[in-house]
């Protein structure tokens, strides 16, 4: 499968991943799902295979580097390259959407539940760029799915751990996109807005179409956006 672009996006069993998986595969992409829950990615894949796009599912939990290495190592043995990178995995304990629930309140959230929160958020986006960053050509592209709720020129309250995390990973952008530039591999981050998934809950603003609209067109758009910025609506706006 050497003809067709590969991309890889974590966290694609549900919701803005999903979602993001089926317009990359409708643009031609061979798309290789990952999810933690191999049940949950099943399900996924088979909603995917049934619309006949070409994609496939691997197993990644992106709190372990194992998990990582292992994937690079399938992905470097069946298809050679990664073509596009999209670090959607994320959670959000602290909302009262999630299971198991903490407080939102700043003054109370628990220290372990920031860290939780951003190990997987930020750290496991750094895992997965670490790894997949060799078998990425030239032109290749990264898009790390942040959030404004880590823009520190609109910080509000509440959130503590969901907050940092995105700013952590705005920083990752900024990190990756200097150190990998000389590669001419693009690196950004991008604000899908208020989605309706079961992160944000049925009574956010925006579809899951529509908020996968700006990560696509950072992994594909023919005239690339540049690197080491951050977008919502195709629209550059401030870290």
């Amino acid at each position: 499968m050497t003809d067709i672009k590969i991309a890889v996006v974590t966290g694609a069993n549900r919701g803005l991943g999903l979602e993001t998986a089926r317009q990359l595969a409708q643009g031609g992409f061979h798309v290789v799902l990952t999810a933690r829950n191999p049940q949950a990615g099943a399900q996924a894949l088979r909603k995917l295979q049934a619309e006949n796009l070409s994609v496939e599912l691997r197993k990644l939990d992106v709190n372990s580097t194992e998990d990582a290495l292992a994937l690079a190592h399938y992905l470097r043995e069946h298809h050679r390259r990664v073509d596009v990178l999209v670090n959607n995995a994320g959670i959000l304990p602290e909302s009262s959407r999630e299971a198991g629930a903490k407080s939102t309140d700043a003054l109370k959230v628990s220290p372990l539940t920031v860290m939780e929160i951003l190990n997987t958020n930020t750290l496991g986006a750094v895992r997965l760029i670490q790894a997949l960053a060799p078998l990425m050509p030239e032109g290749a592209r990264i898009v790390n799915v942040s959030s404004g709720m880590g823009a520190l020129n609109d910080m509000g309250g509440g959130y503590l751990g969901y907050r940092i995390s995105k700013a952590a990973l705005n920083v990752v952008t900024r990190v990756f996109a200097h150190d990998l530039a000389d590669r001419g591999i693009s690196v950004n981050s991008a604000c899908p807005g208020w989605v309706r998934t079961d992160m944000g809950g049925p009574g956010a603003s925006r579809s899951v179409e529509k908020g996968a609209e700006t990560i696509v067109w950072l992994a594909t758009s023919p005239q690339p956006a540049g690197s080491g910025y951050f977008w919502r609506e195709r629209k550059q706006i401030p870290w």
